[in-house]
């Protein structure tokens, strides 16, 4: 076991999204990064939370009737005062309607590779498998390890969605022996616009990207980029060609883009987040039009898109 385990924000089955074939996608918790529009809020921190959504509430104020710091109250914009809180989570097992619950749970390797076995039959018929993803999967490289072994041990398809923050050498070591693909967010070229909207420098995602990358044109693991396109930040002509530029030079052949959609604004609000919002697009969903824009830089570059 690793001195550190991860705590699991949620495992999804039945996913057609994050990756090739029918996958099972583990969520874990933490990540280095601090993107201002973090689609997946709840994982950025390591620790447990606790979460209220606001739709879901029947008002029958049961789960105040059970918190012992007086930390629930309808005037709070949040509901819950997480200063007050001592995450107990009395709350949320008194709860009848789910709109309080606890974000991240302890599960041991053995547990995770247990409850993805039971989707086996959808990866072997479709050429599916598990996706470890976050938060940040390698903020714990023993962890992810262990756990990629594990899954190899059985057949599966393993797969690790990173931003690329991670140390080389354990990560070179104890991971990717054991993985069969590997997504990676390439979001901002300029290091000071990566520090000023993610929260730190860019330089090692980089490292690691070309590291990688040079290891996957000499037949290693298959290295797939991506970015997120984030009206205002990520999506201009500037950086998607500062991009095709760094491409180019490491002999990418294919890339994938995301839409930008702002429902990161509403999860932020369930765990007691402000949303920044740092330009009027972020409030909205990415039109049709403004992606194929987007995509036609790359495509122009003869770098293809994967779908």
């Amino acid at each position: 076991m690793t001195k550190r385990m991860p705590l699991v924000l949620e495992i999804k089955g039945n996913s057609l999204d994050d990756g090739p074939g029918i996958r099972s996608v583990v969520f874990l918790k933490g990540c280095p990064l601090s993107c201002q529009w973090c689609h997946n809020p709840e994982s950025r921190r390591p620790g447990v939370e606790i979460s209220f959504d606001p739709a879901a509430c029947i008002g029958c104020r049961a789960c105040m009737d059970v918190c012992d710091t007086s930390a629930l109250s309808m005037e709070n914009h949040w509901f819950v005062d997480r200063s007050r809180c001592s995450l107990c989570f009395k709350c949320t097992r008194a709860c009848p309607s789910g709109a309080l619950a606890r974000v991240g749970k302890e599960m041991t390797v053995d547990e995770i590779v247990k409850q993805v076995l039971r989707d086996l039959p959808f990866f072997k018929a479709s050429d599916g498998g598990v996706t470890i993803s976050g938060g940040e999967p390698t903020l714990s490289v023993d962890f992810l390890g262990q756990a990629a072994t594990a899954l190899k041990r059985e057949g599966i398809h393993v797969l690790v969605e990173t931003c690329g923050q991670f140390p080389f050498e354990p990560f070179r070591d104890r991971v990717y022996p054991f993985i069969d693909l590997i997504y990676y967010d390439i979001k901002l070229m300029d290091s000071e616009a990566h520090k000023r909207y993610c929260g730190i420098s860019n330089r090692t995602i980089l490292e690691n990207f070309s590291r990688l990358y040079r290891l996957s044109l000499e037949g290693g693991v298959r290295v797939l980029p991506r970015t997120p396109l984030v009206p205002g930040i990520t999506d201009s002509e500037e950086n998607l060609e500062a991009i095709v530029r760094f491409y180019r030079k490491h002999h990418v052949k294919k890339t994938q883009l995301m839409a930008y959609h702002p429902l990161w604004q509403e999860k932020n609000a369930r765990i007691g987040l402000a949303s920044p919002t740092v330009f009027p697009e972020m409030d909205r969903w990415m039109t049709g039009e403004r992606f194929r824009q987007c995509e036609k830089i790359f495509l122009d570059a003869g770098i293809g898109i994967e779908r």
